[in-house]
């Protein structure tokens, strides 16, 4: 199947390693951070502290709601990189933007799996990055929105069990 330069091969699907790294504050936020890889294609340091340059070109203006994000790291085994930052605005709606790297088909400018740009597409994530959006409805619904007092750092420290 394809259309518009992006070609998709239909597949057996194998799923990939997800694991959950601390916490870390970057541009006024707390920002949970998820990582999607593989054996053969994993998240080197220069990958991470690339995404984490971009990130705040992803966040939305502060609105109030506390400055919380979740990311998910994606090292896909085309070699191409991923991000995808989900933001908590309004209260209780997830903000969603992404960037690429290394991805001709998104755009990219080359194959440097560092250099990420922002991807303005409709698109929320791939299968392999989709397993931390229930948990985290869950856990900001739990932490955030049903106590009488907000617990951010509950929120921070509730990760998605088996991504350890």
């Amino acid at each position: 199947m394809s259309g518009k330069g992006l070609t998709v091969a239909i597949m057996t699907f194998t799923e990939k390693s997800l694991r959950s790294r601390p916490a870390i504050r970057l541009a006024g936020r707390a920002v949970k951070r998820y990582h999607v890889f593989s054996d053969t294609a994993v998240i080197e340091p220069a990958i991470e502290q690339a995404a984490h340059r971009i990130l705040p070109a992803l966040l939305p203006e502060p609105d109030g709601t506390p400055a919380a994000t979740f990311i998910v790291l994606h090292r896909g085994s085309d070699g191409a990189a991923y991000l995808n930052a989900y933001s908590w605005v309004w209260d209780n709606v997830l903000h969603m933007r992404g960037a690429a790297a290394g991805q001709p088909a998104l755009d990219c400018p080359d194959d440097d799996p560092t250099n990420f740009i922002v991807v303005d597409r409709p698109w929320i994530g791939c299968v392999y990055e989709l397993p931390p959006l229930g948990h985290e409805r869950d856990a900001w619904v739990r932490h955030m929105l049903a106590p009488e007092v907000p617990d951010l750092a509950g929120y921070l420290a509730d990760t998605l069990p088996g991504a350890r």
